[in-house]
């Protein structure tokens, strides 16, 4: 027997099932090879190949959940899957939050002294985290241009061009979402007509608040219509599908208007247990989205300690490119952030039926067509 295939046969070793000896050999100074070694840098290269494999998990996990997502009907214990792998991908954000801190012990000037070795390189150039922008659902023009171009263009290797094009193709997270929330029970007329019961709420919320009261002063009373009509108008910017899909165009909302509808019922009636795991998975996304908020910010922060205005490697603006990407325009799930405007008080909310009731003790978040004509003859009787 050969020394290979003796190899073969015997348990592999901590280093070589972790491929350890490649894998530590990848730390490579450019500093070191131009003859003046500079400490730093060995730092530097460590910190951003560690943001490297965790971006790779990320994608992990992220193509895992686009998986299940596709699934026509998805029961609690995919649910519980999905939110088990978002939670996952918030705890590992929340630890690449955290990394510039470490990086931070480095000094602009300790900076300075390999800098010039970068040339051309440039964070921007990361095939990894343009991939997960894109799996999650940035849209293309919602996008500040690098240098006055599109970000593919810094893309050379047709392998890495082939896998940001599939990206853009294949249905993304927040896709996928949209298609899900669509789906919640209680959307449909006959099942419980949710939107038009809200909608009747709203408006006797907004009165009680600020139209009956016994006010007697006309300033104050003035006032109380002021604040009457904004709250109306804000909640009117929803109730109107025309005024929803014209904010759509404008970048200011993400998802379709039943879609938006679906993520308000679930907010709203988080307390049913069909709604429990839906609910929590809503709040994971918002999660994800404010610590990719989070990340460039710190990102910022540091470009702007280090390099303060000057012009950023791979020649881009540095620090006023990176400042204006943590704009709501980056923000994926746009939307989930701002449910929390069009909540009412419990007290408002409208009532289940006894059939919606039944409907949200059950363990599908889908309802096959025969329960939902079952429901639909149920609600009308």
């Amino acid at each position: 027997m050969s020394e290979e295939d003796s190899s073969k046969d015997r348990p592999k070793l901590y280093g070589e099932y972790l491929q350890l000896p490649s894998l530590l050999k990848c730390q490579s100074m450019t500093s070191e090879e131009a003859g003046k070694p500079v400490h730093d840098e060995h730092l530097f290269i460590i910190t951003h190949q560690a943001y490297e494999l965790w971006f790779k998990q990320i994608l992990f996990e992220l193509d895992s959940v686009r998986d299940i997502f596709t699934a026509p009907v998805l029961d609690e214990g995919k649910t519980r899957h999905i939110n088990n792998q978002l939670g996952r991908i918030t705890l590992i954000l929340k630890l690449l939050v955290d990394q510039f801190l470490i990086l931070e012990t480095m000094t602009p000037l300790d900076f300075l002294e390999f800098r010039t070795h970068l040339a051309t390189a440039s964070g921007f150039q990361s095939l990894q985290f343009r991939l997960i922008e894109n799996k999650l659902g940035l849209k293309e023009d919602s996008r500040v241009k690098y240098n006055q171009q599109h970000y593919m263009k810094v893309f050379n290797d047709p392998e890495n061009i082939a896998q940001l094009q599939d990206s853009v193709s294949s249905p993304s997270l927040l896709t996928l979402l949209e298609r899900w929330l669509e789906r919640t029970p209680g959307l449909a007329k006959a099942e419980f007509h949710f939107w038009e019961r809200y909608q009747i709420a709203v408006n006797r919320w907004l009165e009680d608040q600020w139209l009956n009261q016994e006010e007697q002063d006309p300033e104050v009373k003035e006032t109380l219509m002021a604040e009457y009509q904004k709250q109306k108008d804000s909640f009117d910017s929803v109730f109107d599908p025309e005024k929803h899909r014209k904010s759509m165009e404008r970048g200011e909302r993400r998802l379709s208007h039943k879609a938006f509808q679906g993520a308000l019922m679930i907010s709203l009636y988080r307390d049913e247990s069909r709604f429990n795991q839906p609910f929590h998975l809503i709040t994971l996304l918002v999660d994800i989205d404010s610590l990719m908020t989070k990340w460039r910010y710190n990102h910022v922060m540091m470009v702007q300690r280090m390099i303060g205005s000057k012009v950023g490697t791979g020649c881009s603006s540095g620090y006023h490119y990176l400042r204006s990407t943590i704009s709501d325009r980056y923000k994926v799930f746009l939307d989930l952030f701002n449910l929390s405007t069009y909540l009412i008080p419990r007290d408002y909310i409208p009532p289940l039926t006894s059939t919606m009731k039944r409907t949200l003790s059950s363990v599908l978040m889908d309802d096959c067509i025969e329960d939902e004509v079952r429901a639909s003859k149920e609600f009308s009787t």
